[in-house]
């Protein structure tokens, strides 16, 4: 196993700390000073998840090895000792807390709270229907509060909904592709997939898919209602709903099928959100013509050509 010590960190699961950037593309505060600071929160969230995936990897280290894809993990191998592996976690986790703290207190705060709720989840709350969701949604706001924290940027309530709605939808769409797996190959892989069904979970996606998108429009029709501060945003609507229609594509069972026939990964593009933005190209484009729209927009409204 080449690095194992960097692959116990699960990098590839970064991409879901790259939220941190959001508040300053929502806030058009695009600059060196706010781009610097959500590295940092990026940075530092990044140390924070690798640690309780170093923790959980050492609580689970009997049942990954009897695993055959998790048995490859470099704890449950043996490329990594137990004691460094928690050195390691201690290690990150301290430098985030210390160097979060001295950026901003309420940046080092957020990075307790989002270490608190990793604790409190791993223990209780991914064993509880619908609070395990809700737990998956707080560690989204949690980390694109950070990202605001490490700038110094006042986020709006528009912000934390569209936010919240997003990393719901996720959720929800994270264990429908579980509950479709186990149906799949036979087993559970979560205790709580049991008191879930499809019907249930198709019920709380089309709550939060609209949520999602009417909290999007109503924030980029701009301040008018308190949201963007120009209208020009609506422009980026369509980005937002061909992300989420292109997801919710990808998690059909049809479309599972025929991608997947040989079966052994059934479900598993939903089932991980950062596989998707990694692997999917549609849906990559779609994040970085979004992202290049709200930067013409910025740039068209520091020249005065728009409102």
């Amino acid at each position: 196993m080449r690095f194992p010590h960097l692959a116990a960190l699960r990098p590839r699961q970064w991409t879901k700390n790259l939220i941190v950037f959001a508040a300053p593309l929502f806030a058009f505060s695009i600059n060196v000073e706010s781009m610097l600071g959500s590295a940092l929160a990026f940075v530092l969230l990044c140390c924070t998840s690798s640690c309780f995936y170093l923790l959980n990897d050492i609580a689970d280290i009997e049942a990954d090895r009897r695993h055959p894809i998790k048995s490859q993990r470099p704890i449950a191998a043996g490329a990594i000792g137990i004691r460094f592996a928690i050195g390691m976690a201690v290690t990150l986790l301290s430098l985030a807390l210390i160097v979060g703290w001295l950026r901003s207190p309420w940046l080092g705060i957020t990075i307790l709270g989002y270490a608190l709720l990793q604790i409190a989840y791993n223990l209780r709350l991914k064993q509880i229907v619908i609070l395990d969701i809700i737990a998956i949604a707080t560690g989204f706001v949690l980390r694109a509060y950070a990202g605001a924290a490490a700038t110094n940027i006042s986020l709006s309530s528009w912000f934390l909904l569209c936010t919240a709605m997003l990393a719901l939808f996720l959720g929800v769409e994270k264990r429908k592709a579980e509950l479709r797996l186990t149906q799949f190959n036979g087993g559970k892989t979560r205790a709580v997939l049991k008191h879930y069904s499809l019907g249930l979970l198709t019920r709380m996606e089309s709550v939060v898919t609209t949520g999602t998108v009417f909290s999007y429009a109503i924030w980029s029709s701009g301040p008018q209602v308190k949201g963007a501060t120009t209208p020009w945003m609506m422009l980026t609507l369509p980005f937002v709903l061909y992300g989420i229609f292109r997801y919710q594509f990808l998690s059909d069972p049809q479309e599972i099928a025929r991608r997947n026939k040989i079966g052994n990964e059934f479900g598993v593009e939903s089932e991980r959100p950062e596989e998707i933005l990694l692997t999917d190209w549609p849906i990559l484009l779609t994040v970085l013509y979004w992202i290049n729209t709200i930067l013409l927009i910025l740039f068209l409204k520091g020249q005065g050509i728009i409102k």
